[in-house]
């Protein structure tokens, strides 16, 4: 069974340093010293040998290709064996990989082809036709059709360098101006080294990942860093309603000893799944959004697991950046813990953004602004030095949340400053869903807005100010949704509006916007699609 006693305290990858001369220092050597990897749907399971022989295979392909030093590959797939075989290719020829949520329209597609200037595209079976139409043709590989693509013979790549760009996690903007969070093999490479040595391997041994390949919290903390380290993974397709149903099942079939999870997985696995039965489960983590003390509890009941805890992860800080190491628990509503290869700052809201001056810190106990400090801090945004420049000061991360640290130097999330709205753990941006809406020919205003949802936890609202309120307005609004937008950041609720609330200052406070629509009953929308009056 993998753990700290097979590796010892060494970073995931066996990242080493050639030194012989100055130009390979600090080149990494990727040995491929991962797990078995499972796929819990088709049952199809890959170990060390084989993957090493895929690695090979897709190697001398990028290579036929012409892939170089610092090129950028979007991946359109997720949340299978291939995925990951592709990730390890990019990266041993020095290459950036940009994994894409598969359930963005072409729209959506088209946005952030353009915005990453990728130099290849690839596709799985499952890629929607249209995604395909959205990329140009000479640069779209098929990862399931190597005999179609040019190949040659390996000749083992180049191995990235730990300032090389290593992914590219777009987290915004895939209507407009995306913004992309940029790691390096450096950031990557000290997150995983943090959590082993502030969580260390055993509970790791057998993984499931439920959540999705194309941002942090799936991708770089649930997958890369188990697996890499030579623990077993698990990988199942995200947030799928049937699995969720039988996880205690699933985890008994796999003798799953950790997995982590978002609240939006427990509000239905509570509901409908049977306990595990076998006592192979040790640790669970849950994220993206905190789990209430009355969820905690049950979650820890339906378990039989103690190790129950809120994990505190942010994109720009390659995801788990603070949560709970062992010793009892008391669960308790926004409790996160201590930080793993972080320091910890809450500032007062408001002050000047000048992280090093401790006079602005707030004493233990009050709620201000949650700063950090991490080596696994993101290069930055992706050709967004503006963005980069508001969000770090001197090394230091604005989170956007607002929390505290209690006298043990446990953090507490009390809210968020952020915009973004947590739909059951994924983050929907309102500015994204406004700009598609405006662009709807009667469109004279719009608000998006999160709301208290009891299964997603929020979920997406919109107020609108419309030229024409007919029935045939609004289903031509919502058709032209439907074409730009995943399904996941389609408004739930539609408020008309005579006019968008506004601060004194002529702001509009989406907070503010979102109390004055509870005031007001929604339009019923599937009444209105069906032809019927709307309510």
């Amino acid at each position: 069974m993998p753990g700290p006693e097979r590796h010892g305290w060494i970073s995931p990858l066996n990242y080493s340093f050639e030194s012989s001369n100055q130009e390979n220092r600090n080149t990494l050597n990727i040995e491929a010293d991962v797990g078995v990897m499972t796929e819990a749907v088709s049952g199809r399971r890959w170990d060390r040998k084989e993957f090493q022989r895929q690695v090979a295979a897709r190697i001398g392909v990028y290579q036929a290709h012409g892939l170089r030093p610092g090129d950028r590959v979007l991946i359109h797939f997720g949340n299978r064996l291939e995925f990951f075989t592709e990730l390890l290719a990019i990266w041993r020829l020095g290459g950036c990989a940009i994994p894409v949520d598969s359930r963005l329209t072409p729209f959506e597609v088209e946005t952030l082809v353009q915005a990453a200037a990728a130099r290849f595209s690839v596709i799985d079976d499952g890629t929607d036709p249209a995604t395909v139409k959205s990329v140009p043709a000479a640069n779209l590989l098929n990862a399931l059709e190597p005999d179609k693509n040019k190949k040659s013979a390996s000749t083992g790549g180049r191995h990235p360098k730990l300032d090389d760009d290593a992914v590219i996690l777009f987290t915004s903007g895939s209507t407009g101006n995306p913004k992309g969070v940029v790691h390096t093999h450096r950031s990557l490479n000290a997150r995983w080294t943090t959590l082993r040595q502030s969580l260390g391997l055993s509970d790791y041994a057998r993984s499931l990942c439920l959540l999705p390949t194309h941002f942090g919290h799936g991708l770089i903390c649930n997958c890369l860093f188990p697996w890499l380290s030579g623990c077993d993974l698990i990988i199942a397709p995200p947030f799928k309603p049937d699995l969720i149903m039988r996880l205690g099942a699933l985890i008994d079939e796999y003798r799953i000893s950790c997995m982590s999870s978002v609240p939006s997985i427990w509000s239905l696995a509570l509901k409908t799944a049977k306990t595990p039965e076998n006592d192979s489960l040790r640790r669970i983590h849950v994220g993206s959004a905190p789990l209430s003390e009355s969820m905690w509890t049950r979650v820890q009941q339906w378990s039989g697991v103690r190790d129950v805890f809120n994990t505190y992860g942010i994109t720009e800080t390659g995801s788990w950046v603070a949560g709970t190491t062992g010793g009892e628990v008391i669960p308790e509503s926004g409790l996160i813990g201590e930080p793993w290869g972080a320091t910890i700052k809450i500032l007062e809201i408001g002050e000047a953004a000048d992280a090093s001056l401790s006079a602005q810190e707030c004493r233990a106990g009050t709620t201000g602004m949650v700063w950090l400090n991490t080596p696994a801090l993101m290069k930055g945004y992706f050709k967004r030095q503006d963005l980069t420049d508001a969000a770090i000061q001197q090394g230091w991360f604005n989170t956007g949340d607002i929390g505290l640290l209690d006298d043990r130097g446990r953090l507490h999330l009390k809210g968020r400053e952020r915009d973004e709205i947590n739909k059951g753990g994924v983050k929907v941006f309102p500015a994204d869903i406004d700009d598609v809406v405006e662009q709807y020919s009667l469109t004279s205003n719009v608000c998006t807005f999160g709301f208290e949802d009891d299964f997603y936890g929020e979920n997406v609202g919109m107020a609108l100010v419309l030229e024409d309120t007919s029935e045939p307005s609004i289903r031509g609004l919502h058709e032209w949704i439907s074409s730009h937008l995943a399904q996941h950041k389609h408004p739930e609720r539609w408020y008309l509006l005579d006019e968008i609330p506004s601060t004194s200052r002529g702001k509009v406070n989406r907070d503010s916007v979102m109390k004055a629509c509870m005031k007001q009953t929604p339009l019923d929308l599937r009444a209105l699609l069906r032809g019927g009056k709307s309510g």
